[in-house]
């Protein structure tokens, strides 16, 4: 069974119920490992100050350890769902995504907005993609991370 490091926005109630969504679909996948799924959010370093450079530096190191340490990365690329029809991943996530290309550890993009296109990079770095609004959580839960066959975007890139 795969371990994750789900990367995604988690700054306010509609992203964090779109990371409690993922998260319980991870959960119901027979081939990820249900209690080792690491979210950002979940281990903050409280030993300094929020935004102190030793915080920063804390806070980057684990993050990329844990991406190191996972069998894949799931991000969730909605950000401003809500708010604005410029709907882009947020910076930390596009970078999540990014490490995680460089270092040849797979991306799964799940995208709930139902129009959006995705950026080139994105789409071209990825391992597989799950369009939520037209497939549903259901197609998560039954993909094989085992397998990780390719599952290519097909929203336009920009």
């Amino acid at each position: 069974m795969k371990s994750v490091y789900l990367a995604s926005p988690f700054f306010s109630p509609a992203q964090k119920e779109r990371i409690a969504q993922v998260k319980a679909a991870l959960r119901n996948n027979p081939t990820i490992d249900g209690q080792n799924i690491f979210l950002p959010h979940e281990h903050e370093y409280k030993a300094a100050e929020f935004g102190s450079f030793e915080w920063q530096k804390a806070t980057f190191g684990l993050d990329t350890n844990q991406i190191d340490a996972s069998d894949v990365v799931v991000a969730i690329v909605d950000y401003k769902l809500e708010e604005t029809k410029e709907n882009e991943p947020d910076s930390g996530t596009a970078f999540e995504i990014g490490y995680a290309y460089a270092t040849k550890t797979p991306v799964i993009v799940v995208q709930f907005d139902p129009e959006k296109e995705v950026n080139l990079m994105i789409a071209q770095g990825l391992t597989a993609y799950f369009d939520i609004a037209k497939e549903g959580l259901e197609a998560l839960e039954k993909y094989d991370f085992d397998e990780l066959m390719p599952k290519f975007c097909p929203r336009p890139v920009i």
